[in-house]
């Protein structure tokens, strides 16, 4: 497959490229040093955890009368 390199933009191949998705072993390290100075971050997830995730039943409507009485 023929991709981009993801820092410098130069055409690479995944076929010939020992350093894919890089186009280079310098691309590769100067990625690996994003990663490690922070510039790169995973992002905070979606969904939130806390809340479940199927909702809860709605009340008997029955309870619902018979308490108002």
């Amino acid at each position: 497959m023929k991709w981009r390199c993801p820092i410098c933009r130069k055409a690479t191949d995944s076929e010939t490229s020992a350093d894919f998705p890089f186009c280079s072993e310098r691309c590769k390290l100067l990625d690996l040093g994003n990663w490690s100075s922070e510039k790169y971050v995973i992002s905070e997830p979606v969904l939130d955890e806390s809340i479940a995730e199927t909702p809860e039943p709605p009340a008997d409507r029955d309870e619902d009368e018979r308490e108002s009485r």
